[in-house]
């Protein structure tokens, strides 16, 4: 039974195998054939190779500072520092960016800034107030945003000022300034 059905199958895959067209293929075959070779063009010379020596070892680096930090730099930078004695208040546990600006008010002329902190609770603070983890002072309150100084370490062992502010509506501005 098995040979049978074999027979026909393995001739109808073998005439399934020839092509017709041999002829054609071999025509294609005998024209590439007859083709004049060429000469292949020779590769152009490969330059010469010179080394170059560096000869701006001794000048600044680029990842250095533009210009070496003076004493008088180092001492301005000494005599700026936060007061580490100082009582911190309770907004200076949160980062500046996680504190909301909610409203202002002036009473007997004098302004204050609402600040929301992030578990929600609203404080009251003055010009002189602190608040963030880079030891800001509030300097100026108008009747849409406060401003304040932080100070900051300046990266070489002292500290430098850097202003900040707080505006009603700041969720897409930033708060710090440089």
């Amino acid at each position: 039974m098995k040979g049978r059905i074999f027979g026909p199958l393995l001739m109808i895959v073998l005439t399934g195998c020839s092509d017709s067209d041999l002829g054609g293929l071999e025509r294609q075959l005998n024209v590439l054939q007859s083709r004049p070779t060429g000469q292949v063009a020779p590769l152009p010379e490969a330059p010469v190779y010179r080394p170059v020596t560096y000869d701006q070892a001794a000048g600044r680096s680029p990842f250095a500072p533009r210009r070496p930090e003076t004493e008088q730099d180092r001492d301005l930078g000494q005599e700026l520092a936060p007061d580490l004695q100082r009582p911190r208040e309770p907004l200076e546990a949160y980062t500046l960016e996680s504190l909301i600006l909610v409203g202002t008010l002036r009473t007997d002329e004098r302004t204050s800034a609402l600040i929301r902190d992030p578990q929600g609770e609203v404080h009251r603070l003055y010009v002189g107030g602190h608040l963030g983890t880079d030891f800001g002072r509030i300097i100026h309150i108008d009747e849409r945003s406060l401003q304040l100084l932080e100070i900051v370490p300046n990266g070489q062992g002292g500290w430098i000022e850097r202003r900040g502010k707080l505006a009603l509506n700041d969720d897409s501005e930033k708060k710090r300034q440089g």
